[in-house]
């Protein structure tokens, strides 16, 4: 059944499509025909490709989860067995202490034992300073409030004021960072009195 277009219209090649009395253009489609035959398709690869997202998510979480527990047992071994190679560095000044006590037991030749005492000495500030403790310089240098303890000040003629007279106990310093400041006696000047 063909429909004659009003008068007055423009456009004369409108055709009844037959189903709804809907009048389609020539080229005009359906814009909910396109597609809906392929959906259960697609549908299909969308699922699939969520599901292969989720799979990467949850082993990506569990990739996680087993870093995080490598990194605290990681930690916990490094706290407890941090000072493992100092330790082991200190062991031979152990076993020469042992060696020198069991010398003074033996013998009565007193200069020896101060050698040897010296010897340990000089083998333990070398271990200390293979692991990069270093003393803290005091002895005639300016006296220095982040690395100096003043214990007294002592009147002195011998040194330039603020500087530093003896050391009473050694300081020491771990790359860079203070361990443990120097204690020290400080000179001042002596001041003249008045001969008023």
């Amino acid at each position: 059944m063909e429909v004659k277009p009003a008068k007055g219209s423009k456009n004369d090649t409108a055709v009844d499509n037959g189903e709804t009395g809907h009048q389609k253009k020539p080229g005009e489609e359906k814009p909910c025909d396109e597609g809906v035959n392929d959906l259960p398709a697609r549908l299909a690869e969308k699922e699939k490709e969520a599901a292969e997202n989720y799979d990467r998510f949850l082993r990506a979480s569990a990739e996680f989860d087993n870093y995080k527990k490598r990194v605290v047992r990681e930690r916990i071994d490094l706290i407890k067995y941090g000072n493992e190679s100092l330790i082991k560095d200190m062991l031979p000044i152990a076993d020469s202490l042992d060696r020198a006590l069991k010398h003074t037991i033996d013998t009565k030749d007193f200069d020896a034992f101060i050698k040897g005492l010296q010897l340990v000495q000089e083998q333990f500030l070398g271990c200390l300073k293979n692991h990069g403790v270093e003393g803290v310089e005091t002895k005639g240098k300016d006296f220095d409030p982040n690395v100096h303890e003043a214990m007294l000040q002592v009147e002195s003629e011998k040194y330039e004021e603020n500087k530093i007279v003896e050391e009473f106990e050694k300081g020491y310093i771990l790359k860079g960072r203070l361990l443990r400041p120097a204690k020290v006696s400080v000179s001042k000047c002596i001041k003249k009195g008045n001969d008023n």
